[in-house]
């Protein structure tokens, strides 16, 4: 599977669970994206910037949120060793997690894409520290890719959660990035 580079700008607009909006500016290996929604009766705002290194394994993450209950912040890094550390707490539960995944973003899906050699038919497994959109909160969570198909510019998964019983075809383009993701975000840059 080739992938193109990253573009330097794209946006989402989210739709189904949430309204909302999200723009991703990449430069090199950081990715810097802000997500806007209304979900039920809340809305929040989550900025971030994840720091990937050249096999596009997480290195460092800082984002900030805003809902009506305030602001947070939450940094995360990956050791050398491959452990997380969450605002400077060591944390087993996340070992074996080599992305960041945000709830508020559509962008993060591409970190396994760029990283995983993937095989059609074959299911991979990639568990992700996943940052909850409300409190930034840090939880393990359990996923599973499996490249479906494969063409010029446009590639479709099999996703599927098994922390959230959730599953759905997930379609990328040349660059690794989502361009529909059912019920969440579908590409408009």
């Amino acid at each position: 599977m080739y992938l193109q580079p990253l573009p330097p700008i794209a946006s989402w607009t989210h739709t189904g669970l949430r309204t909302g909006f999200e723009v991703l500016f990449s430069a090199g290996t950081a990715l810097h994206g802000h997500t806007s929604a209304r979900e039920g009766g809340s809305a929040w705002y989550v900025g971030y910037q994840v720091d990937v290194d050249s096999g596009w394994r997480t290195q460092s993450v800082h984002a900030v949120n805003r809902t009506a209950a305030g602001e947070h912040t939450v940094a995360l890094a990956r050791t050398p060793d491959a452990h997380w550390i969450v605002d400077g707490l060591h944390r087993p539960d996340l070992g074996g997690c080599e992305d960041v995944d945000f709830e508020s973003s559509a962008v993060t899906n591409t970190l396994p894409i760029h990283r995983i050699s993937f095989t059609a038919g074959t299911p991979v497994e990639v568990p992700a520290a996943f940052v909850q959109a409300n409190d930034l909160s840090v939880v393990r969570i359990e996923q599973r890719y499996t490249l479906v198909s494969s063409e010029p510019g446009r590639y479709v998964f099999q996703y599927e959660s098994t922390s959230f019983d959730f599953e759905c075809r997930l379609t990328f383009d040349g660059a690794g990035l989502v361009l529909d993701y059912p019920g969440i975000a579908v590409r408009d840059r």
